[in-house]
């Protein structure tokens, strides 16, 4: 017999006229439920990778969309603008519902805008009547630099030059130069105050007061600097855990530029609907859908936040806490995350859910420990007393302090008398060895009312702990704070 070669296509062409004289087959009541469990399936698949991309927004934008809730608190509570001088008269009292602010210094926090008016200047005195800590930042809170005693001017007082993005005209001498990829930003900036008293109080304003802001254009003549004073004004820029997280990250991808590390998150957005260039007008079901995402964002974010915080002992044993991850952050963020084999985004955005402004410099004017957790172990609880001893020969150059937070929201407690106490708290009682017993709780022990902080019977606290100046005994640890006992 002779054989006969079959070329693959004719093969292929054979079983296609095979298939097409052969009856057709019906579909089968299997087939088509088949078919609609396929189509429902991607369907829910689609709302699923909808909310992951809308989690994972919140993570990526937390910093910028915490600066956009305080530059909206300014222009819908108080009659600043941009680049003008808002501050606070008063030390910060439970009105200011900013993330962990401290209420033992004088805030002033300009927000400036380079984008119409062009580079602008921020203008620091010498600390010859006072001292400032403070960082200029950009849109995203990274750190541009820091400024007074511990910032680039060393003291000395100085002109600092913010640049906008893509900037290349002629830059004049006798500026700190300062390029930035965003066009809005601001600078937290404290008045550090030389004692409780009110004379310091007033003179800690004064020397604030003297600072200046104005656009480079104006450099031969400035204009005089608006300073609005905020002391007293219900200021709420807490994070918003619904549809108007997204509404406030859509404010900033509209007017800020794309950065080359984040393109990875243009797609993301668009999905989420938000795109640059075009309304964002999410129907009822988007906005169900962004509002239930939210709620899970905030389910993760506070249980990482516990997590973190638990497992970043300062020192061996201690429930007193600066996590590894807050550390790199922060030193990631010097650069402006320029190592590209780092970019550690979920920590950053778990970061700024509790905190605003990141230093240039940490350590260096100021450092922070955080508990959440008595000797014990045990959540702080507003309903039950604590007592903390701080050893005597705190390491600090200018002052300590214990600040109270609502452990939800990470902003000052509602409507209590007062938010902590410092070593500049008027009548702070000092024990005989040096140590200072502070306590906290529904109510003041009696004859300890100087030493106490009120707490809100009704929800759960947490404890930020100041170092301003700190001395190097309490990196080597060989001054270390106790644990917060529970008082029976």
């Amino acid at each position: 017999m002779r054989k006969i070669k079959v070329g693959v296509f004719t093969v292929l062409g054979l079983i296609a006229f095979s298939t097409a004289c052969q009856s057709p087959k019906k579909e089968t009541q299997t087939d088509l439920v088949a078919v609609a469990n396929a189509e429902k399936s991607y369907a829910d698949l689609q709302q699923q990778v909808m909310q992951s991309r809308a989690i994972e927004a919140m993570i990526w934008g937390m910093p910028a969309v915490n600066l956009d809730l305080m530059y909206q608190a300014m222009l819908n509570e108080t009659a600043c603008r941009e680049n003008q001088m808002l501050y606070w008269s008063r030390l910060l009292d439970w009105k200011n519902q900013t993330l962990t602010p401290n209420t033992d210094v004088v805030y002033f926090t300009p927000y400036f805008d380079t984008r119409e008016v062009g580079p602008i200047v921020l203008e620091v005195p010498p600390a010859d009547e006072g001292a400032i800590v403070g960082t200029i930042m950009d849109a995203w809170q990274m750190p541009l630099e820091d400024i007074g005693v511990a910032g680039a001017d060393q003291g000395k007082g100085g002109k600092y030059l913010i640049l906008p993005p893509g900037h290349d005209g002629k830059v004049p001498a006798g500026y700190i130069v300062l390029p930035s990829q965003t066009y809005k930003g601001y600078a937290l900036i404290r008045s550090v105050l030389k004692s409780g008293s009110e004379e310091d109080l007033a003179k800690a304003v004064a020397y604030g007061k003297r600072m200046k802001i104005y656009p480079l254009s104006q450099a031969n003549a400035p204009s005089p600097t608006v300073y609005v004073d905020a002391a007293g004004v219900l200021y709420d820029a807490t994070i918003k855990y619904d549809i108007r997280f997204f509404e406030s990250l859509d404010r900033i991808v509209q007017y800020e530029p794309w950065l080359e590390r984040d393109r990875a998150m243009i797609d993301k957005l668009r999905m989420i609907g938000i795109e640059k260039g075009k309304p964002f007008a999410p129907d009822a079901a988007q906005t169900e859908l962004l509002n239930e995402a939210a709620a899970q964002g905030f389910t993760f974010i506070d249980g990482m936040y516990k997590e973190v915080v638990k497992g970043g002992a300062f020192a061996e044993g201690s429930r007193w806490s600066f996590p590894q991850s807050i550390a790199m952050v922060f030193k990631a963020s010097q650069d402006q995350f320029k190592d590209p084999n780092l970019y550690p985004v979920d920590a950053r955005g778990l970061l700024f859910s509790f905190i605003f402004f990141t230093p240039k410099r940490m350590g260096e004017g100021q450092f922070y420990l955080m508990a959440l957790e008595d000797k014990d172990g045990q959540l702080l609880d507003g309903s039950k007393n604590y007592k903390l001893t701080v050893p005597a020969n705190a390491p600090v150059r200018q002052y300590w302090s214990a600040t109270l937070y609502d452990l939800r929201t990470h902003a000052l407690i509602r409507e209590m008398s007062h938010a902590g106490r410092s070593s500049q708290s008027p009548g702070l009682q000092v024990n005989a060895d040096g140590s200072v017993d502070l306590y906290f709780g529904p109510q003041a022990p009696e004859g300890k009312e100087s030493n106490w902080t009120p707490t809100d019977p009704n929800g759960q606290f947490e404890i930020l702990f100041r170092f301003y100046g700190p001395l190097p005994s309490l990196f080597d640890k060989t001054w270390v704070l106790p644990d917060i006992e529970p008082v029976k």
